[in-house]
């Protein structure tokens, strides 16, 4: 997978796991790491699926409509690739905090309902619900924060309460952060994650 690893100044902090929205790549979300953990490592990927030119994590059939068998084997590729790098760049596997927006934030959660002890921690910025009818692997205690828009068009309020519910039955520990605003990320949503990051981490 296409990347980009910056080592940080303390390797005791958790690994910071960029993962951008459609159309992005594994430059967008640099800036939010600064602000989030200026001190971990970061690992920022592209997707590996083309949308029109477009860099995704995986297809979709239609806004909103998932390619639920092409989520399944990208998240897996994407797991697989956390080894990888782990190996490869001498981090702890066990230390990774992932980051998503939109789509990457989708693909982050969908490690999450697929594979136990997979992340430290997550950061979703305006996710949906990855697929439904799964049985979830044990979260105990996994801190998750969500940022969402009570006026997002793509992800509404109530997918995001079925998302947070999912988790927590799941063992973890949610933080739902709304905004008064769309599906963009504002300063307000990213200064909260960064102020959950620290109590958290």
């Amino acid at each position: 997978m296409k990347h980009i690893f910056q080592e940080g100044t303390n390797k005791k902090a958790p690994v910071l796991l960029l993962l951008h929205g459609t159309g992005g790549d594994e430059n967008d979300l640099l800036p939010l790491a600064q602000m989030i953990a200026p001190e971990s490592s970061v690992l920022s990927v592209r997707g590996n699926v083309s949308e029109g030119g477009m860099p995704r994590f995986f297809r979709r059939l239609a806004e909103g409509v998932f390619d639920e068998e092409d989520l399944v084997k990208r998240t897996k590729e994407l797991a697989d690739f956390l080894d990888e790098s782990a190996e490869n760049y001498g981090f702890d596997r066990n230390q990774i905090v992932a980051v998503g927006y939109s789509n990457g934030a989708n693909i982050a959660a969908s490690l999450l309902y697929h594979y136990e002890d997979v992340l430290k921690g997550a950061i979703l910025h305006h996710p949906m619900v990855p697929l439904r009818n799964v049985t979830l692997p044990s979260l105990k205690e996994l801190p998750v924060f969500i940022g969402a828009g009570k006026q997002d068009p793509i992800c509404s309020p109530e997918e995001t309460k079925e998302l947070g519910s999912t988790l927590k039955t799941a063992g973890a520990n949610v933080e739902l952060f709304w905004e008064n605003t769309g599906h963009q990320l504002t300063k307000n949503e990213v200064e909260a994650a960064s102020e959950w990051f620290k109590k958290n981490f």
